[in-house]
């Protein structure tokens, strides 16, 4: 009877490595497809969301989430083949969210920040901005975290909880950009001439718009110089072109008319005084 007993419990042993070996395998099958998946739902959303003309942030952010979320139900499904109800998963997975929440509150802030970004959209890739003592083109924005290119080509991560909670001054927005030059030539010259040079140049100039008009008048009587204010428009895209060619082109034709660029001076008077 001892043997008989023996050859039945060494069975159930065996059958059970067999089953638990078999669940593992299947598990880890669930897991690995799931992630296959999870890969070609992303990339067929964000596929039927170009398509569609979506903004190409909103396309990225979400292809994440959605990626994210079948992970999610894969894990669950392959914990569920090895016996771990779903239940008894999510409860543990609330318990290790609620510690893992209090533990990175500052990584939800900038995930929250992330969703408020995408959906109110204050800029989009490719935009030019000055946000969270940042100035740069907008790369990414991810989940936590917003990349920009500097002028010199830095790749800077800004917490997009720092970019949500400050001033996001967006150069990109508008088609066209209003330039804003201050000129001071000196008090003797010919102010009337001084202007009709300026607007010619603005006139003449390919690239600065003719609507709106261009603005230009006296801004202010300086110590040393009578300054005049130049405010022509161009598109967003030429400003910073049209901004040096013009201060070149500016000094070489006032130049040429006989004007002149006086530089900050104080006259001092002596009086001398008798001994008597």
């Amino acid at each position: 009877m001892d043997i008989i007993k023996n050859y039945i419990t060494d069975n159930n042993i065996v059958d059970l490595l067999i089953s638990g070996a078999i669940n593992v395998l299947i598990a880890l099958a669930i897991f690995v497809i799931g992630k296959w998946v999870a890969k070609v739902s992303q990339n067929t959303l964000e596929n039927i969301l170009r398509k569609r003309h979506v903004d190409d942030v909103l396309v990225d952010f979400l292809g994440t989430i959605t990626a994210a979320l079948v992970i999610v139900v894969v894990v669950v499904a392959a914990f569920d083949q090895l016996g771990i109800p779903a239940t008894s998963f999510m409860a543990i997975i609330g318990a290790a969210g609620l510690a893992i929440g209090l533990a990175l509150k500052d990584s939800l802030s900038n995930f929250a920040s992330g969703v408020m970004l995408v959906l109110f959209r204050p800029f989009t890739k490719g935009d030019f901005i000055d946000a969270g003592g940042v100035t740069g083109t907008v790369d990414e924005i991810r989940l936590v975290s917003t990349t920009l290119v500097t002028g010199d080509n830095k790749l800077v991560t800004v917490p997009n909880s720092l970019m949500y909670n400050s001033t996001i001054t967006n150069f990109s927005a508008r088609e066209t950009r209003r330039l804003d030059v201050v000129i001071g030539v000196g008090y003797d010259d010919d102010l009337k001439l001084t202007a009709s040079v300026l607007e010619k140049i603005c006139r003449e100039h390919p690239k600065i718009l003719a609507e709106p008009a261009t603005n230009i008048f006296i801004t202010n009587l300086g110590d040393s110089s009578v300054d005049f204010a130049i405010r022509p428009w161009v598109k967003s895209g030429d400003y910073w072109g049209v901004r040096a060619d013009f201060l070149e082109t500016a000094k070489l034709e006032l130049e040429a008319a006989g004007c002149n660029f006086p530089y900050p001076q104080t006259d001092v008077h002596l009086h001398q005084v008798s001994e008597a």
